[in-house]
This record gives structure tokens, C-alpha cells and sequence, in this order.
């Protein structure tokens, strides 16, 4: 980066860090820490609600997702629209009513404080994890200017972000995503214009789509059936994006914390529903765009030279190791399929306009078996780098690195620094939220003594110190996840998510259903099922997309309840 991107970069971070210390001014108390008195307008919620869902993962790895598997990745979103109207039925009422801070104090009101404490326990621990693969997101950035070890950038990072969370709470987190996302969404504008500004003259942005398109990157809709049957394994189509992903967001939104305490801030019910009924309008096309940004960015480099893999340090690890002589064989090649890759796509440019389909589709067929020969050569080298024991997953590197070799200076300092200000949003958010579990759920809830008001702040801030420490750990052992980022999260919340919002919908659409310990049991043995199940896909005994784990967790969680209710019935019955 040039001297004029680090004073880009570092006066963005410190404007932010300053207005967010300047609006962090609230009472010492847990209504002020966690939940800004209940004070927030409709549209400070829906930028935090935002700002917490779009964390550096988002516009760090989204576009290395499309320019890597296309747009579908977009048809995950589409059950949160509906699942929005139903949060706004349903569950912002009851938590509104009962001025809770989590979302679990509900659970001991309806059945007991086991049900409250474990289903608390599984959103710490998943929230916990997401969270500490989220902070590895900027660490990769540190890592990939600085050239230092992601160890330490790891622990700069998190220490940078317990110091941002520790000193404001809610009301901070809040105000800084308002501005945060204002700059994020015109970085993003101006990479997607300079993108398109880059391609050779004559190339402009209907022909960079007519190449993606052509090439498999606009795959938007995608209906999941293959040669007449479903397939179950396709992670991202019409039918799981719709269903599974409305069961995704019904818990995402409904039942976690760190989004449930968004719009618990709101000055009334109706400013928490204005600004949830926003997001599910407005997260769709938001997503759309950024992962159009990664099909630019995919078209572009087929003009220009790509990068055999986009992570340099893998590749430094591969030229040291036995597979050093096969490496520089098969990069030969590639530069020589590059070469020829941006001929045929030059060629199949000049007859867009001519109208001639036959002719089209020729050049389009030689691009797509271009294409293939060039994607087989980096599945060479992505297995070889897996083999010598590192990171064969470049798909969090791509945009990072289109950044870095391509924009000019100034834009790409403030295209870095919208990737730390989603980080820090997200995180602080989330560990906002873990210190409030923790605090409300754990420590207010079991402590045999009362606690005065400031010293229930002064507990909050040393949990919220405490995550922070134990998401820096977590950090250390994302390095070879294989997965792109934004999966990785994904995946991981689809463990626990449809369990919990199985309990949450016993409890508003069951109300037969009063034993506790009947909801108890339920969700243990569904989420022991939802890990079984996992674990046998991942084990190759049967393939399933990993959205499909949501339904699973929260129909298994009912349907077990009402099992053990009726047993339980049958037993408390006398003789």
C-alpha cells in the first residue's frame, strides 16, 4: 500500500473509534450497557441490525464466493423476507412486553430455567465460535500487507476489538454502524464502478455480465434438480435458500442475541418492527450487489493476468516443498492459458453485437472449456497445497487481492478499512451479546446475592473481556477451515440455530405444552440428531446441504417435546 492509503486507512479507523467513544456515553447500569435505555428510532435499528449481519466475512469472502461458484450463494437470503413478517407477529410483541435483555429470560417465564440455561448455553457457544472466525476475517488482511504472522495478527486484532466493544456497549455499537455502513456501501459502489471502469475500452458493463453469465457466474436462480431429481447435496437453490434459509433466519433474527438485541433497543414495538421489516427488504438486494461485485471481478481477470492462487504465502509454502518442479510446470501453463483465455474472450466481445447466435455460442462453448482447463490446473495446485499440509481454500483472498494489485491509491486504503469497520460492527455487536447472556442468563440468574446496578456493569464489561479473549482463541484455530469464510459461519450456526428456535416455537405454538422438563429433553435429543447427522455427511455415508439442518434441529425439537410430554404425563399418572 502507498503512504496515501495508510493515512486513508488509519483516519477512517480513528474517526470511527472517536465518534463511536463520543456517543458511548450512557447511565452505568445494564439498560444503558446492553440496551441504550430502549431508545433507539426504527432506522438506528436497522443499520445496527444491518451492520451486525454484514461483519468483514461478508465483503471479505462474498465476492471470492461468486467469482469462485457464481451468484446462487444469494438464494440463501431468500427465506428472510418471510421470516421477518413472522418476527414482527410473533416474537417482538412477547419480548417487548416482558422488557427482557435476552431473549432466554422468556424461556424461564414459559417453562423453567433449565430450558432458559441450556438454550442460553447453545447460543453462547455457537455465537461464541462464529465470532472467533469473524475476527480472524480482518486478521487475514493484517496478515496479507504486513507480512506478519497470523498468530500475531490475531491477537492485535482481538485486542483492538475488545478495547472498541469494551468501552462503549450498545449505544456505541449502534451509533458507529450508522456511519460505518454509510462508508462501507460507497467503497463498495466505487470498487464495483472501478471494476467495470478497468476492462479494455470497448467493454462495458452489459458485455462484463454477457462474460460471466456465459461463464456460470450469474447462476442467481438455481432450482437444486439434476437430471429430474432433487439434489439434496446442493447447498445453495431455490427450495433450501426459500426453506431452510426461512428457518436460518427465523432463529437468526428471532432468537439471537446478538440480533434480538438490536431491535430490544427500539423506543417502542413499532420502531423494532419498522426496522426488521427494512432489513428483510433490503438485505436481499444488498447481498445481490456484493456478490456481483465478485462476477465483475471474475470477468476482469479474464483481461488480465489472475494469479494461479490468490494467497501468496501458500503458494511461497508450495515453491519450498516437493512439489516445487510440478508447481512451476503447471504455472507455465496456466500463464499460457491465461493468454489464450483473454484472445477468446476479446473474440467472443466483438460479436455480442452482432446478433449472430451461432456464432455466440461458439465463442461462449471455447471460453467455457478455457475456463474448465484453467480451473483444473488451480484444482492441481489447491490439492497440492492441501497435501503439504496447508490452505488449498484461496476463496477469502480474491478480493483482497484484486484490491491490493489493482485499485488506485487512497481507494484501496478505504476499501481496507471497510473491511475492518464490518469487522469491528459485527464482533462488537456479537460480543455485546455474549457478555449480556452471560451477565443476565449465567451470573444474574444463579448469583445468591443482589448486585448493585454499578457493579452489574462492571461484570458486564470483564465478560465481555472474557469472550473477547476466548474468540481470539478460537481465531488461532480457523487458519485451515477449508471452506470460505461466509460458509464456514454458516455452517456452523445451522448446528445449533434450528434447535434453538424449535424451543422458541414450542413456546409461542404449543401452549398445551407446560413441562419444562419435556422441552428439556427435546432439544438435547434433537441437537444431538442434528450433530449425528452432520457428522454421518461429513463422513461421505449421505449428502445434504448444510440449510437443510435448520428444519431438521426445529422439527425434531417439537416433534420430541410432544414425545416427551406424553410420556411424562403417562408416569406422573398414578397406579
Amino acid at each position: 500500500m502507498t503512504y496515501l492509503d495508510w493515512i486513508v486507512l488509519i483516519f477512517t479507523l480513528t474517526a470511527i473509534i472517536a465518534y463511536g467513544l463520543y456517543k458511548s456515553r450512557t447511565t452505568h447500569n445494564l439498560e444503558g450497557y446492553f440496551l441504550s435505555n430502549r431508545s433507539m428510532s426504527w432506522g438506528l435499528i436497522l443499520l445496527s441490525i444491518i451492520g451486525t449481519q454484514a461483519s468483514s466475512i461478508t465483503f471479505l469472502s462474498a465476492p471470492g464466493q461468486a467469482y469462485t461458484d457464481g451468484m446462487r450463494f444469494v438464494q440463501y437470503y431468500f427465506g428472510l423476507p418471510l421470516a421477518t413478517i413472522v418476527i414482527c407477529i410473533v416474537f417482538v410483541p412477547i419480548f417487548s412486553k416482558l422488557k427482557v435483555y435476552t431473549a432466554y429470560e422468556y424461556l424461564e417465564t414459559r417453562f423453567d430455567v433449565r430450558t432458559r440455561t441450556l438454550t442460553s448455553f447453545l447460543f453462547l457457544l455457537q455465537r461464541g465460535l462464529s465470532t472467533g472466525i469473524s475476527v480472524f476475517a480482518p486478521s487475514i488482511i493484517l496478515s496479507s500487507l504486513l507480512g506478519w504472522n497470523i498468530y500475531w495478527t490475531n491477537l492485535f486484532m482481538g485486542g483492538l476489538l475488545i478495547i472498541y466493544t469494551m468501552s462503549g456497549g450498545a449505544k456505541a455499537v449502534a451509533y458507529t454502524q450508522q456511519l460505518q455502513l454509510i462508508i462501507i456501501f460507497l467503497g463498495m459502489f466505487l470498487a464495483a464502478y472501478m471494476v467495470v471502469h478497468m476492462l479494455p475500452a470497448g467493454i462495458g458493463f452489459l458485455d462484463a455480465l454477457h462474460v460471466s453469465g456465459k461463464l456460470g457466474k450469474l447462476n442467481v436462480i438455481t432450482t437444486g434438480f439434476k437430471n429430474g431429481k432433487f439434489d439434496w447435496s446442493d447447498q445453495y437453490n431455490l427450495l433450501s435458500g426459500i426453506i431452510g434459509g426461512f428457518f436460518l433466519a427465523l432463529s437468526y433474527f428471532g432468537t439471537d442475541q446478538s440480533q434480538v438485541g438490536r431491535y430490544l433497543t427500539a423506543s417502542s414495538i413499532k420502531e423494532s418492527r419498522l426496522g426488521l421489516l427494512m432489513n428483510g427488504i433490503v438485505k436481499v438486494p444488498m447481498q445481490f450487489l456484493i456478490l456481483l461485485v465478485g462476477a465483475l471481478v471474475f470477468t476482469f481477470y479474464q483481461f488480465n493476468n489472475a494469479p494461479i492462487f490468490f494467497n501468496d504465502t501458500q503458494i511461497s509454502k508450495l515453491q519450498n516443498s516437493s512439489y516445487k518442479d510440478s508447481f512451476n510446470v503447471v504455472q507455465a501453463q496456466y500463464l499460457v492459458l491465461t493468454k489464450e483465455k483473454g484472445e477468446a474472450v476479446a473474440r467472443f466481445s466483438q460479436i455480442l453485437n452482432n446478433n449472430n447466435e451461432k456464432a455466440i455460442d461458439r465463442r461462449a462453448n471455447e471460453l467455457r472449456q478455457l475456463q474448465h482447463n484453467s480451473d483444473s490446473l488451480r484444482g492441481k495446485v489447491k490439492q497440492w497445497i492441501n497435501s503439504s499440509g496447508g490452505d488449498g481454500n484461496d476463496t477469502n483472498y480474491i478480493f483482497l487481492r484484486f484490491v491490493i494489485d489493482y485499485l488506485p491509491a487512497g481507494l484501496v486504503g478505504l476499501l481496507i478499512a471497510i473491511i475492518f469497520l464490518a469487522s469491528w460492527g459485527s464482533i462488537a455487536a456479537a460480543l455485546n451479546s455474549l457478555s449480556s447472556c452471560t451477565m443476565v442468563d449465567l451470573h444474574k440468574r444463579f448469583s445468591k446475592r443482589a448486585i448493585a446496578p454499578e457493579k452489574e456493569y462492571k461484570w458486564s464489561k470483564w465478560y465481555t473481556l472474557a469472550w473477547g479473549i476466548f474468540c481470539i482463541v478460537v481465531a488461532m484455530f480457523t487458519y485451515n477451515i477449508g471452506n470460505s469464510l461466509i460458509e464456514a459461519v454458516n455452517v456452523l450456526g445451522s448446528l445449533f440455530y434450528g434447535v434453538i428456535l424449535g424451543v422458541f416455537l414450542v413456546a409461542f405454538f404449543f401452549k398445551n405444552i407446560k413441562n419444562g422438563f419435556a422441552v428439556f429433553l427435546g432439544a438435547l435429543v434433537a441437537e444431538c440428531g442434528v450433530l449425528t447427522v452432520f457428522t454421518f455427511v461429513k463422513l461421505g455415508y449421505f449428502q445434504l446441504g448444510f440449510l437443510w439442518l435448520n428444519p431438521i434441529g426445529a422439527i425434531g425439537v417439537i416433534l420430541f417435546t410432544l414425545i416427551f410430554n406424553v410420556v411424562l404425563k403417562q408416569k406422573e399418572k398414578p397406579i
